[in-house]
């Protein structure tokens, strides 16, 4: 497998992975062409240089996964560096096959290399495979989360 920052010719493609489940499909747009929301938001996270919006390709090239990592400086923790991961997705015909735990290992890799002292995530509880599967990686539920949506 190969990860490599995302380009802008990826956009649709990851719009597509995580329009791909349950609650991507009530939160999402994915359509053909692409909204230019989507563009945009590629385009600012590509300007940023904490931000990396991540696709893993197979040996064939083809993009079977993505996730993005934030980098977030904190004055906690002496000055320390958050690295946060967020929509972590593999395409559907590769699910099962290992690939998600082979790209939290680069994360956290990733992560370390940045010198982040924690990878943090959230999950949604309505995903308890998900959650199952980041507490078999050592992830724990240390905080209670909390948010506040405005539409």
């Amino acid at each position: 497998m190969t990860f490599r920052k995302a380009t802008k010719n990826d956009v649709a493609t990851i719009v597509a992975m995580i329009a791909d489940d349950e609650l991507g499909r009530k939160r999402e747009n994915f359509q053909k062409p692409l909204p230019e929301e989507y563009i945009k938001a590629f385009e600012k996270i590509n300007s940023d240089e904490n931000q990396e919006l991540i696709v893993v390709e197979n040996e064939e090239a083809e993009i079977i996964g993505t996730l993005q990592l934030s980098f977030i400086q904190y004055l906690t923790y002496r000055g320390g560096i958050r690295a946060q991961i967020e929509a972590v997705r593999i395409r559907k015909d590769k699910r099962g096959l290992g690939i998600g735990k082979t790209m939290f290992e680069w994360a956290i890799k990733r992560a370390k290399e940045r010198n982040a002292h924690l990878l943090q995530l959230t999950t949604d509880k309505k995903r308890p495979k998900a959650i199952t599967f980041y507490e078999g990686l050592g992830f724990k539920a240390t905080h209670e989360g909390m948010k506040l949506h405005f539409k």
